[in-house]
């Protein structure tokens, strides 16, 4: 089998159309066509059947499909590793991460990379898990520091640290004039992420199992980075990482509403592709961000 018709196999399979595949390969459709003819030649079996106006894969070709993507990870981390022979601890990053690691993690852990290899290169790409985990799958970044969520075939995680998500407002919020329930809580309003936002999700079962309406939401943001600032300059709860409120990137002026039932407790973990190639540079961040995690 030819690389380059792999290669074109797989963005015929993601887009399901040959004209959405030909405009974005730069090829024309026949050529395509012809591609995929010499693949079920080769596998002896058709790769495509008729969907609609598009196309979609056949088992064989789901399992083409897999053999594929694997190939091109293992050329791609080939050329790659053959590139950072003699080359040292340089070259260029992917990392994918979530909001909360990205402001409390990622600025030490990348500034010491920095300061021991001043020539690498790094692009993060802030994010929900759902959303990085195709890019890490696809092999477009090469790390990515989340939230645990349960093992898949093919990935690999290792714990970082415990982050606990608790109910905050400003400190001169009328919350605080006596121990609130969570019952209570429903009588505020609130800044929140919108709904399908894992944080928000689990705020809103908390109520739901409990019989009580859910939060009354005033300001919906997908920004989760701009809650703290806005809850302190409001009266309006949220629900955010405690470390906005601890340690020395604290949130001025935010304090936590103690509600024990509203307490979510996850785990920062960093996940790469079992078994892929790392540069270097790439290894030595995953490096630093364990170390990071671990008690002085």
């Amino acid at each position: 089998m030819d690389l380059r018709d792999l290669r074109y196999f797989e963005t015929i399979a993601e887009l399901q159309h040959v004209g959405k595949a030909a405009d974005r390969l730069h090829r024309s459709q026949p050529a395509l066509t012809s591609s995929i003819r010499r693949l079920e030649e080769a596998c002896g079996a058709a790769l495509f059947e008729r969907a609609g106006r598009g196309i979609r894969l056949t088992p064989a070709g789901e399992l083409l499909r897999k053999w594929a993507r694997r190939l091109r990870f293992d050329v791609e981390d080939a050329q790659r590793e053959l590139a950072t022979l003699g080359a040292g601890l340089s070259g260029h990053v992917r990392i994918g991460i979530v909001p909360t690691a990205a402001q409390f993690l990622l600025p030490e852990v990348a500034g010491q990379l920095l300061q021991e290899a001043p020539e690498v290169t790094l692009r993060t790409v802030v994010g929900l898990v759902d959303a990085l985990k195709p890019l890490l799958r696809t092999g477009e970044i090469d790390l990515m520091v989340g939230t645990q969520t349960p093992e898949e075939p093919g990935l690999v995680s290792q714990v970082l640290s415990e982050d606990t998500i608790v109910v905050a407002a400003s400190a001169e919020h009328e919350v605080f004039e006596s121990q609130p329930s969570l019952q209570d809580l429903g009588r505020y309003r609130w800044a929140l992420q919108p709904p399908g936002a894992p944080t928000r999700d689990w705020l809103d079962h908390t109520f739901d199992r409990q019989g009580m309406p859910r939060p009354k939401v005033q300001v919906e943001s997908t920004m989760l980075l701009v809650l703290p600032a806005l809850i302190a300059r409001t009266r309006l709860l949220s629900f955010i990482s405690r470390h906005h409120l601890q340690g020395p990137n604290r949130v001025p002026g935010l304090k936590e509403v103690p509600v024990l039932e509203a307490q979510m407790s996850r785990r920062l973990v960093v996940t790469c592709r079992e078994g892929a190639f790392m540069s270097p540079a790439a290894q030595r961040l995953l490096d630093l961000f364990v170390s990071s995690a671990q008690p002085a």
